[in-house]
């Protein structure tokens, strides 16, 4: 892993990854770190879609950039920050997530994600992460930014 100081935050697009990412930059602002913006794909094992319904063109890792860059934009528009790496790996969101911070400074997840039930307050991914991180981990709820750290 790196040796710079970085803040690891999780992508899937959705709204909350969106606001974990500004998060994430305002922290690296304040601290010097850089930003690694991760987002993870998997091929499910059991799908009831069943493999011969997977298109033989189907990148995954393609469109996880896609989503990625997207988000980022998003999140940041034209004033996308300097300091920030972006950073897609193939395997469970989660376990991606526990080993990019490994040496992280702060790993930063939004609460909720795109899966899931609507009214849980925290997302299975963020409930994992938040228990077997090796470093400080921040769950982002609401819309809010800080207006300093």
């Amino acid at each position: 892993m790196s040796t710079e100081a970085r803040i690891v935050v999780g992508v899937d697009g959705s709204a909350h990854s969106r606001q974990a990412l500004r998060w994430a930059e305002r922290l690296a602002r304040s601290s010097g770190a850089q930003v690694e913006a991760v987002a993870a794909w998997q091929v499910p094992m059991a799908s009831s879609w069943g493999t011969a319904s997977i298109p033989m063109n189907w990148n995954p890792e393609e469109d996880m950039e896609k989503l990625l860059t997207a988000t980022v934009d998003a999140a940041f528009g034209a004033d996308r920050p300097e300091h920030l790496r972006l950073t897609v790996c193939e395997g469970h969101p989660a376990k991606v997530l526990l080993e990019r911070s490994q040496d992280a400074l702060m790993l930063v997840v939004g609460s909720r994600g795109h899966g899931g039930f609507a009214g849980l307050l925290l997302g299975s991914i963020s409930a994992n992460v938040a228990e077997h991180a090796g470093c400080p981990v921040l769950v982002v709820h609401g819309e809010n930014l800080p207006d300093t750290i």
